[in-house]
């Protein structure tokens, strides 16, 4: 049995304007189908809404934000977390520089930074009091991303920075002493609390959090929190923490879910909207000495790192979040790319 539709006749083209005709057929040919009707369309066109915003740029802080991005628990998205930020925020129009103080060097080799042990590194400016500007090297693949690489040496810091006068301060003051103008400076810690995460400590003045979205995602915070009073109220007393982000959420699982709920709980306002989703790209990305944003820019990581740089950009100017969203004319859901996680 046919239905009407097979036996009527000639379609009635929805949209005005020139269509093509063949034998057979009537098909318009200007009018491309809806974006907006699958979750594939939807995510395209989030994509190209997010990475459209990119290069449009944010307001500049008045003075140069530095952030310290820290937990001494292993895995969490430290380096990720900073690299991809700093990226993000480079190609929303600031200068920033990645300052690498794990010896892992992580950092380094996400942002494409040759690290052997004969590069200069923060490790000479640490111990070896050498300026910040004669180990700072540019990041190809980002204009206005700028690095501090770490190599092996940095482990023995720890031991040598112990004999050294104003040990805790080394680092603020080379950040003090350089001259180029910054817009942020993001440092990536080791997953310690030894000797070069006070000296972190000491030179930022926001410490952001990446917490994981699983069971023992607040196990060991205390203690961190513990050393920002500390060194807040002894060294620098400026410092707060300004900035939890939720990383690697996996939005299937009812655990993430419970997590993210309690971390909100716990934190407020501190906590970003948008979460970092679980990727395979982002975990890629390093591999390539590059960073999501540049290895894959339409996957579900680069988008969130770009909207939670902005979020980041727009809280230090005191811009809410919901005041962004009304003015890019965003329609239901605060977390972009909810959606295609």
């Amino acid at each position: 049995m046919r239905s009407d539709a097979n036996i009527a006749g000639p379609m009635t083209d929805p949209v005005p304007g020139p269509r093509t005709e063949s034998t057979g057929e009537d098909v318009s040919r200007e009018t491309p189908p809806p974006m907006d009707d699958t979750p594939i369309g939807r995510a395209a066109q989030l994509a190209v809404e997010a990475l459209g915003r990119a290069g449009e740029g944010l307001p500049r802080p008045e003075q140069t934000r530095i952030i310290v991005v820290a937990n001494q628990k292993g895995g969490v998205g430290k380096t990720t977390t900073t690299v991809n930020l700093a990226a993000s925020l480079a190609l929303h129009g600031s200068r920033v520089l990645v300052v690498d103080l794990d010896p892992q060097g992580n950092a380094s080799t996400a942002l494409g930074i040759d690290h052997h042990a004969e590069v200069p590194s923060i490790y000479d400016v640490l111990v070896e009091s050498k300026p910040l500007s004669e180990v700072v090297q540019p990041v190809v693949d980002v204009e206005g991303l700028f690095c501090a690489p770490a190599t092996i040496d940095l482990a023995g810091a720890e031991i040598e920075l112990v004999s050294l006068v104003a040990r805790e301060s080394r680092l603020q003051r080379a950040i003090q002493a350089y001259e180029q103008p910054l817009d942020y400076i993001l440092i990536d810690c080791p997953p310690s609390l030894g000797l070069l995460t006070v000296n972190a400590l000491v030179a930022g003045q926001e410490v952001l959090i990446p917490i994981q979205c699983e069971y023992y995602a607040l196990e060991g915070l205390g203690q961190l929190l513990r050393n920002v009073d500390l060194v807040r109220g002894h060294l620098n007393p400026t410092l707060h923490v300004s900035t939890i982000l939720l990383t690697m959420y996996d939005g299937r699982t009812r655990l993430a879910s419970q997590v993210a709920e309690e971390v909100r709980t716990h934190f407020g306002d501190e906590v970003l909207r948008t979460s970092i989703p679980r990727s395979v790209r982002i975990s890629e990305a390093p591999s390539y000495g590059q960073t999501v944003l540049t290895y894959d820019p339409g996957s579900s990581g680069a988008l969130s790192y770009l909207e939670a740089a902005r979020e980041i950009a727009l809280k230090g100017v005191g811009v809410s979040y919901d005041a962004l969203h009304a003015h890019i004319g965003a329609q239901s859901n605060p977390n972009m790319v909810e959606g295609i996680q």
